[in-house]
């Protein structure tokens, strides 16, 4: 499908489309999304109070993601594989600002040290460097500076033909809100809805000592998706009024 398409195809968004131009391009591939239920106490000690936590049916769920990125690249110029291709896993929560609801990330990781570099002078996201492998059936990843360890194996399932409204609630997202030292930073993205498939997870250790509060157990639910190509556009910068997370 063509970014004109994709531009085109906007009837399962929450709100209307920005009407200024986009400013990069980026594919999100091969998707494992594991999604746990929290408690809102716990989680409140992560998020900026500038920002409303986001519930489903009065519940908090933060998600652990691991994709691959690909292609991103800025609008009229080509994308250079070496920087823009790249393993990632972030771990996110769902919140709200101005009536926008969107996701927060209280981690992310990515496979390649430059592109890592690149990716947070540009965005202000808290990127940091993880050694992440992948293949068809596996995906793992270790940081020894927060012993942080993710290994899964898995087999990919049959795609959904229906999704419940907690599955859209999960991956259709269209704001990104994140922290910096004296502002809140909004992105505004598009893409197409998420095709989501079935997945068997198979093998799962997951270890983030800083969140061990919050990933606990086997995830409420689970999802693959083979991934979308995203339009985002630049960020809007808004200033901080008070801070309460404990880590950044």
């Amino acid at each position: 499908m063509t970014i004109r398409e994709i531009l085109n195809t906007t009837k399962h968004r929450p709100w209307k489309i920005p009407t200024d131009s986009w400013n990069f391009y980026q594919e999100w591939n091969n998707a494992i999304f594991l999604h746990y239920q929290v408690e809102l106490t716990e989680l409140e000690k992560f998020v900026p109070q500038e920002l409303e936590i986001d519930l489903f049916e009065g519940k908090p769920w933060i998600s652990v993601v691991a994709f691959t990125m690909e292609k991103i690249r800025p609008k009229n110029l080509p994308s250079f594989s070496p920087i823009s291709d790249f393993d990632e896993i972030n771990i996110r929560t769902y919140v709200k600002s101005k009536n926008k609801t969107g996701v927060y990330f209280l981690s992310i990781e990515g496979g390649k040290s430059l592109s890592c570099k690149v990716a947070k002078g540009i965005s202000e996201l808290p990127y940091r460097f993880s050694e992440i492998k992948r293949t068809d059936k596996k995906y793992q990843s270790q940081n020894s500076e927060f012993n942080d360890q993710l290994d899964i194996e898995f087999a990919i399932g049959k795609e959904l033909t229906k999704k419940t409204e907690l599955d859209k609630w999960l991956t259709e997202r269209y704001a990104l809100f994140q922290d910096t030292k004296d502002s809140v930073n909004e992105f505004e993205i598009h893409h197409l809805e998420w095709p989501i498939n079935e997945i068997d997870i198979q093998k799962l250790e997951l270890n983030y000592p800083r969140f061990e509060k919050l990933i606990k157990g086997k995830p409420s639910r689970i999802h693959y998706s083979k991934g979308v190509k995203v339009l985002a556009w630049g960020k809007i910068k808004n200033k901080k009024t008070g801070y309460n997370k404990v880590y950044n």
